[in-house]
This record gives C-alpha cells, structure tokens and sequence, in this order.
C-alpha cells in the first residue's frame, strides 16, 4: 500500500498534470472541430484560420482591437442593488453573482468604455456571454443608459456590442424593465442625430436582440451569428411546423432585411469608421 502511495500515485498524478497543461494550450473549433493552438486563435482575433467560425471573444480583446491595446478608458457605472428578489433555485443568486464575479475579475455582464478610432470620438457598451450568458439585469440596464449619456454628453456615435441568452430570470419583472428603459435611453441620445450602431455577435436573443439593439441606426452581425428572441427548438414546437434552415443565423436575416450588414471581425474596425465617419461628417 505504502509503494502505491508513495510511488505509483505521485507518478499518475504527474502525468495527469502534464496533459492537462497540453490540454489547456489548445481549443476546439466547434463548427469544423480543428484543434488550434491558443496563442494563434487570439493572434486571429479569435476566428478560425480553417473554416472562418468566430469564437466568443473576450471583451477586453475586442475592445482592445477596436480602440488600440487599452487606449480607451473604462466608464464606471453606478452599481445596482444585488439580489432584490432573494432569489433561489439550485443555489442563492447572490452566490451565483459571488462566484462569477471571482471568476472572471468583473461585475457584470457589461463593459462601458469611452475612446476614438483614427481620430473619431466613441462610446461602446460591450456585453460579456461569458458572465452567466450575458443575461440582461438591472445592471445591464444601467451601463445602456450610462453609455447612452456619456455618447451625449461628449456628442459622439455610441457603439453597443450585443451577446446574451435574453433576460435575467433571478430578477424577474425588475430585469423585464430594462427593455423599455433601454428603448427610452438610446431614444433620448438619438435626439442628437448622432451614428448608434449595434454589432449582433453570437449569441444575441431574448429580450436583448427584442428591445434596444434592434433599434439601431446601422445593424452589423458578425457571420454566422445567431439572432433572435426565443431558440429554434422553442419556436418550432410553438408553431409545430419545420422551420427554414439556419432561419436565425446572420445570413438569413440579411438576406430578408432584418440587418444592414455581415462584417468578418478582422474587417470590421476599418468599415466601422467608415461608417461612423460618412455618418457624422454628412451629419
């Protein structure tokens, strides 16, 4: 018993530790399934050099492609109040947001960061999947109306990156308001007949993709996003008919008029001031 303990486990555990450390140098494209090592996958913007798929990119990686390595500057946003329902299911919300908070060093599911692009004045609210599904909460919420009065007090375009699986279920109604609270922000900064663009990655659905990002003077998806309110599997069991293929991806809805434009991400700071640039000039 002694020999394996003191032997045989040690040598099992350190292979173990070796492969893992293999493991976590490389990722899965889910589309084609090609390995790719993680320092190419970040150096390509988080696409994939095989079949083009765009991964779910880290928001300080995209807002880093945009801006410039970190020359923007982040714009606090006031904090909400945790937890208003006490709301429980497997375990307590207020773990839920305690343990997602540690993981990924943020507050939230929303980043607001002001900056320019070639000399251009910018706003971006930038929605983060990765914090439990970029789920719109209240605090989600309060970065929209929060980025929507800075683009209006600096008399700029504002830049909103949508992801999320919709509404926050923990905080039930109070995260349902959010929707026409949105609306009524980013209608109040359009009264400046400034440039609001919307960049759809994938996913964006639920009361995210149905309130304040569909309103949008220019819409952008990035290829083969998914976008819509409820999932395929729920839509096809309400209607109980066979719906078109891939109906909800970004190709699709360009095709039938519901957005303006698919942009690849590594085109996609160039044409974003080409368009904020025509836009406030002719302004």
């Amino acid at each position: 018993m002694n020999w394996l303990n003191n032997f045989v486990k040690p040598k099992l555990m350190a292979i173990r530790s070796k492969l893992i450390k293999k493991e976590n140098l490389w990722t899965k494209c889910p589309s084609c399934q090609q390995m790719i090592f993680k320092k190419e996958l970040k150096e390509n913007l988080f696409v994939c050099d095989n079949c083009n798929y765009h991964l779910n990119m880290p928001v300080e990686n995209r807002l880093d492609h945009i801006y410039g390595e970190k020359k923007y500057e982040e714009i606090k946003v006031e904090k909400v109040i945790d937890d208003p329902l006490k709301f429980k299911d497997k375990i307590k919300y207020s773990e839920r947001l305690i343990k997602a908070r540690k993981q990924l060093n943020v507050n939230d599911s929303i980043k607001v960061v002001k900056g320019n692009i070639n000399g251009l004045k910018l706003v971006t609210a930038a929605m983060d999947f990765r914090f439990m599904g970029g789920s719109m909460g209240m605090q989600v919420g309060e970065g929209i109306v929060k980025a929507t009065e800075e683009a209006k007090k600096n008399k700029c375009s504002l830049l909103i990156i949508a992801t999320s699986g919709g509404a926050r279920m923990q905080e039930g109604i109070l995260a349902l308001m959010q929707m026409p609270r949105t609306i009524a922000a980013i209608e109040n900064f359009k009264e400046l007949n400034l440039p609001y663009v919307v960049l759809f990655t994938n996913p964006t659905t639920g009361g995210v993709s149905a309130s304040f990002t569909m309103i949008g003077d220019i819409l952008i998806a990035e290829p083969g996003a998914l976008i819509g309110f409820a999932g395929p599997r729920v839509i096809k069991k309400t209607v109980n008919q066979d719906l078109p293929e891939n109906f909800q991806k970004s190709e699709f809805l360009l095709e039938h008029g519901m957005i303006d434009l698919i942009i690849d991400r590594k085109e996609f700071k160039n044409k974003l001031y080409t368009i904020l640039n025509y836009l406030t000039t002719k302004n």
